[in-house]
């Protein structure tokens, strides 16, 4: 059975800095799609940026350059570095992979229910 586990949220100031990770575990081969997706109670879900396994990266406009998704193959961990932090990245950030080769990973950053799976999320939020 597959899991994700999400850590390095916390409480950090504007202008700051955080790197979120994703281990996964239960699969022996790498994820096709692997991304981040954000949410604020009340909100929809979105999608923050996703690592295709062909080297393909999309982000959710308001954060390019200001994020970076990254992967570790070899330890089948997903990483996002958040830099620049404002109030408005506050969220629930939760980790998901798809393994659908036929899509890009672009696709599912903006169709996050058609992820397979999530993990639990870890929070962040940004406030002085």
């Amino acid at each position: 059975e597959v899991q994700l586990v999400e850590s390095g949220g916390g409480l950090v100031q504007p202008g700051g800095s955080l790197r979120l990770s994703c281990a996964a575990s239960g699969s022996t081969y790498d994820y096709v799609h692997m991304a981040w997706f954000r949410q604020v109670p009340g909100s929809e879900r979105e999608g923050v940026a996703v690592s295709d396994s062909d080297g393909r990266i999309a982000y959710l406009d308001s954060v390019k350059g200001r994020f970076t998704i990254s992967r570790d193959t070899a330890k089948n961990t997903l990483y996002l570095q958040m830099d620049r932090l404002t109030p408005e990245d506050t969220a629930m950030y939760y980790c998901a992979v798809n393994n659908n080769p036929g899509l890009r990973g672009l696709y599912y950053l903006k169709n996050p229910d058609q992820m397979d799976y999530w993990g639990k999320g870890t929070s962040v939020t940004v406030s002085s």
